[in-house]
């Protein structure tokens, strides 16, 4: 239905079905000829020619340009980014989840931030500068020599960048 319509549709109902030209009434709606809804349209410019679509903006990342952080779990490497595809920090080493307790991939967003967090699953464990970005799951500080129970690992120094760079909302992905 175009914009147009009711207000045409009204129009025409209030004589009975029959269109008034001038002072007197036309006949049935079906009966007026084409030529004179034409007139009485409005004419309609046609759309204007595409333009050459831009080259999409490319990652420097294995992620998508709009993740602000990025990690590469086959490559043991995380990167921040400015949203767009430009590389702010990293790439910088870390550590995932262990076997039977993976890190999840895909697209999430940062839920919230502890930067104090001790764990409620494992005996209190510090868990410094956490992000986290899907429930029970982090990018915190913790040790690159060990795969994680879930969480991202980073250094002390990446996970303050980390921190402090990743606001709540802020998209994160994560690849195979």
């Amino acid at each position: 239905m175009g914009r147009h319509h009711r207000a045409s549709r009204s129009r025409i109902e209030g004589h009975g079905g029959r269109l008034r030209v001038g002072g007197s009434v036309v006949g049935a709606v079906g009966g007026v000829g084409l030529g004179l809804l034409q007139l009485a349209a409005p004419a309609v410019a046609a759309p204007a020619p595409a333009a050459a679509p831009a080259s999409a903006p490319h990652s420097a990342t294995p992620c998508a340009v709009t993740a602000k952080a990025c990690v590469d779990i086959s490559a043991k490497k995380a990167w921040l980014t400015d949203g767009h595809g430009k590389i702010v920090y990293g790439a910088v080493p870390i550590t995932t989840g262990a076997k039977g307790y993976e890190t999840p991939t895909g697209t999430f967003t940062v839920m919230w931030k502890d930067k104090d967090h001790r764990s409620d699953e494992y005996d209190h464990a510090p868990m410094n500068n956490s992000v986290f970005f899907a429930p029970g799951d982090a990018f915190h500080e913790g040790s690159l020599q060990r795969d994680s129970a879930g969480c991202v690992h980073l250094s002390h120094e990446a996970s303050e960048r980390f921190f402090d760079y990743l606001q709540v909302y802020d998209q994160v992905q994560i690849v195979p």
